[in-house]
């Protein structure tokens, strides 16, 4: 790996300059730029008594090859951007976070443990700060596929044990959400991050029989389920358009049926929120349920119809 670590700290060298590095011959540093290339490194060549080789870059990433401090560095930052610190990376964050702690060896984890203990991030986070060590356990939960146990505060405050089979990890809207099969309840459900405390793997390893649209399911969560109210829609738009006007945690949009429009379900705490809420997109709504949502609707545009117009051409009078 000495070529390789050679090839990563500077752009170009001649074949005699890395063979006098590593000691060795010219005909050794071609056999060893042979075997990068099969291990999947684009190693360049450029011929002639200029040329020389290079690190290119190619269709997949190789294995990187780092030192300490760099492999202390990249951990770092990778905790800082999963704690929010790097907006919409985070959730690629913690998947490069639970992949690199797990070849890490011990002495470098806890380098990189004491500096986030002793570390003090402030943003512009306006959801709940998780905390890296919470992320990395679920995420190596997920990508071992062992089960996970842990405590849970609902959102009226009732606290429960939990064992689990998780699944996947989902970030919207400044929130950390898990999605995992719940043993105990024999169904598939979504955790608030910020509302779980002491994870622990159990160590059992599972086989998983299905894997569900672990996106859907978080949406489904944070905008129908926890409302008392609940209405369903189709917009004259489709799911790609709709999604620039709804977000994840006001509704779960889908395809209707005839592939142009939208399907939205919505969950508020009365029929008049989601109403106000609907009156306020810039589509045609077609209502499909529940049919009193239509009045709360009918409500709004009477009372709209009410409001005063500036003398002029569109209301002489002053009203529309």
């Amino acid at each position: 790996m000495e070529l390789l670590s050679l090839l990563q700290a500077r752009p170009r060298w001649t074949a005699e300059e890395l063979a006098e590095r590593m000691q060795v011959t010219t005909r050794t540093v071609r056999r060893d730029v042979t075997r990068l290339r099969d291990l999947g490194y684009p190693v360049v060549a450029d011929p002639g008594p200029l040329g020389g080789y290079e690190l290119g870059s190619g269709g997949a990433l190789p294995p990187l090859l780092l030192s300490d401090d760099e492999a202390v560095a990249v951990a770092t930052g990778l905790r800082a951007a999963a704690s929010g610190g790097l907006g919409a990376s985070e959730d690629a964050a913690v998947a490069a976070m639970a992949k690199l702690e797990q070849v890490l060896p011990a002495r470098l984890r806890e380098q990189v443990r004491s500096f986030a203990r002793a570390t003090v991030l402030i943003g512009s986070r306006t959801g709940p700060m998780v905390d890296p060590d919470l992320l990395l356990t679920l995420a190596q939960g997920c990508r071992n596929a062992e089960r996970l146990r842990f405590r849970y505060t609902s959102y009226a405050g009732d606290v429960t044990n939990r064992r689990t089979e998780p699944y996947r990890l989902v970030s919207t809207n400044r929130r950390w959400y898990l999605v995992a099969y719940d043993l105990d309840r024999e169904a598939w459900r979504t955790f608030r991050v910020d509302r779980l405390t002491e994870p622990e793997l159990t160590g059992h390893r599972f086989s998983r029989t299905e894997e569900p649209d672990a996106a859907a399911l978080v949406s489904e969560g944070i905008s129908v389920a926890p409302y008392a109210v609940s209405a369903e829609v189709v917009l004259d738009v489709g799911p790609d358009v709709a999604a620039e006007y709804i977000s994840p945690m006001a509704g779960k949009i889908e395809p209707a049926d005839d592939g142009t429009r939208s399907v939205v379900r919505i969950g508020g705490d009365d029929l008049d929120w989601i109403a106000r809420y609907l009156a306020g997109l810039p589509f045609e709504i077609e209502i499909v349920r529940p049919p009193e949502l239509r009045r709360a609707l009918r409500s709004i545009a009477r009372r709209l119809m009410r409001v005063p117009l500036p003398d002029g051409p569109d209301g002489a009078d002053g009203t529309v």
